[in-house]
């Protein structure tokens, strides 16, 4: 039966994109903010606005759908939308649940079930165990995550045991499960990923692949369709994974399924049940309104499309308020804001709205369509220079760097580009490090790359220079570990503090070896950027 009203149980950016397709289609609109997002743009956008405790309790969003006469519910990304249990609760209480099924969404988001189907569907898969069965480099991930939380990177055995118990703190506040596990980890893979729909008739289809390899802490900044440079037989095979995956876990709605590509290997990584931040790039290149077929695969219509068309090229970055080189959330009110128009921008805020530390700072995403490449990225570039935020920190120079980067528009980024390449680094440092850029002879073996420096170890530390004694809170957040004592001796990067923003743990080291003098900090308190935290005396 087709929608007539639609709560949407998420906020921002992606509430706001799914009332759109709703007006379009003629259903009403029922957004839900808790008591902190009240003033919210999505929460003015939507013709009935209900408050709820909480945006992780299930049972509120069902009661605002009865409240106001909802007969489905869309649960956007992040928060419940990949819980089965609110899949079968949203059913249980005779609403229609526009997303795959719960046991879809239990089989798949799961990464070590999903592993093991994949393997038994003919999916190519990395190996995981413990670290002895694997070795190191090794990626400690969280069973139930995603988004880059509860993932940590570990090259040293020595590494360890404070990865794990770091990624485990992660996990359950993130998802409410601290399981692990232990991956193989590559340095240098591209990160593909091929969207999917299926219907309640069997039918499951792939939808082209996007290229997300430009990450930041396991976070998307950069995605485009179709990925550039892709060999033809290695993008059918991962196509056909990813039809065969969806298949095995009986998957319905809209899907990703997530691969890494090493040289003409690929490896599946896990399912993303739910609509995809960067679903624009493909509704951009396909034609296709994603939030719509949806809608038309929850009111039980079979799917119309097939096989997919590619329409040029689009390339799509996540405007947020952080720090353009640490890539630390920032808060702040946006005093002013211009957005481009030539483009689809899909935004979450306004002028004046305020950004705080509770929820993603994600201003919005900015997507161009070209008719190749050169010209979607030309585009963009123009865009970013039309663009303006003024009152708090953005990633907009970042932003401006990362689309004139010759690495980028050769197409030949990798997911350890933003260490390889540091975040507004001089034009003098932008030639990929190459075996052949160094002297070399032809009877040699050629030398390997170097590990890539971890990112996370140079974002943590911040600090002053070394003879100076005051180390600062580098972003606004939580204290939830302290690590040192006054009169401690500490070696130089030695982590002194741990906050916690967005449900991310963020070390503050020393940068230099010392004694410290004096702790201003006990976990639990809540600080602001700049805040003094540890004293050190060289």
């Amino acid at each position: 039966m087709a929608t007539r009203k639609l709560l949407v149980a998420n906020r921002g950016e992606i509430a706001i994109r799914i009332f759109r397709t709703c007006r379009e289609l003629d259903i009403g609109t029922v957004a839900v903010a808790a008591p902190d997002d009240t003033d919210s743009l999505h929460a003015r956008s939507a013709d009935e606005t209900v408050e709820i405790s909480g945006y992780l309790h299930s049972e509120e969003h069902i009661r605002a759908a009865k409240q106001t006469g909802a007969d489905a519910i869309h649960p956007g990304y992040g928060f419940l939308a990949e819980r089965a249990a609110f899949a079968e609760a949203v059913d249980a209480a005779g609403l229609t649940w526009v997303g795959p099924p719960a046991e879809a969404l239990r089989l798949g988001g799961d990464k070590l079930t999903a592993k093991r189907i994949a393997r038994e569907a003919g999916v190519p898969t990395l190996p995981e165990g413990t670290a002895e069965e694997i070795g190191f480099p090794l990626v400690v991930k969280a069973s139930a995550g995603g988004g880059g939380r509860g993932m940590r990177v570990v090259r040293d055995p020595a590494e360890l045991d404070d990865a794990l118990a770091a990624a485990e703190r992660e996990a359950v506040a993130a998802f409410g499960d601290g399981t692990l596990y232990c991956e193989r980890y590559l340095e240098r893979p591209r990160h593909i990923e091929v969207q999917l729909l299926g219907d309640a008739h069997g039918r499951v289809v792939a939808l082209g692949e996007r290229d997300c390899s430009i990450q930041r802490r396991h976070q998307k900044v950069l995605e485009e369709a179709p990925a550039p440079g892709l060999d033809r037989a290695l993008r059918d095979a991962m196509l056909d994974s990813a039809v065969a995956f969806g298949q095995a876990v009986g998957y319905q709605s809209a899907g990703t399924v997530e691969f890494v590509v090493d040289g003409g290997d690929f490896f599946f990584l896990e399912l993303n049940g739910r609509i995809q931040v960067e679903h624009p790039v493909t509704e951009a290149v396909a034609g296709l309104d994603l939030i719509a077929e949806q809608l038309r695969v929850a009111a039980g219509d079979p799917l119309e499309t097939v096989r997919y068309k590619v329409d040029g090229h689009a390339v799509e970055v996540r405007l947020y308020a952080e720090d353009p080189r640490t890539f630390l959330p920032q808060t702040g009110r946006i005093e002013r804001l211009r957005l481009p128009t030539r483009i689809r921008v899909d935004a979450g805020v306004e002028e004046g709205d305020e950004i705080g530390l509770a929820y993603d700072p994600m201003i919005a995403k900015l997507i161009a369509h070209g008719r190749d490449r050169e010209e979607a990225l030309e585009i963009l570039a123009n865009a970013l220079v039309d663009t303006e935020v003024a009152g708090l920190t953005t990633n907009l120079p970042f932003l401006r760097w990362l689309v004139s980067h010759p690495i980028v528009r050769a197409g030949e980024a990798s997911t350890a580009f933003l260490t390889d390449h540091p975040p507004l680094c001089p034009a003098a440092l932008l030639v990929t490090p190459s075996p052949w850029n160094r002297p070399w002879r032809l009877n040699q073996p050629v030398p390997l790359p170097a590990a890539p420096p971890s990112v996370d170890s140079a974002r943590a530390a911040q600090g002053p220079a070394p003879g100076e004694s005051d180390i600062t809170a580098p972003m606004p957040g939580t204290v939830i570990r302290v690590e040192v004592e006054p009169g401690d001796e500490i070696q130089a990067r030695r982590p002194l503090v741990v906050l916690e923003a967005m449900k991310m743990e963020i070390p503050v080291s020393s940068p230099f070896g010392g004694t410290v003098t004096a702790v201003h900090v006990a976990a639990g308190d809540r600080v602001a950027g700049g805040a003094l935290l540890v004293e050190l005396e060289s």
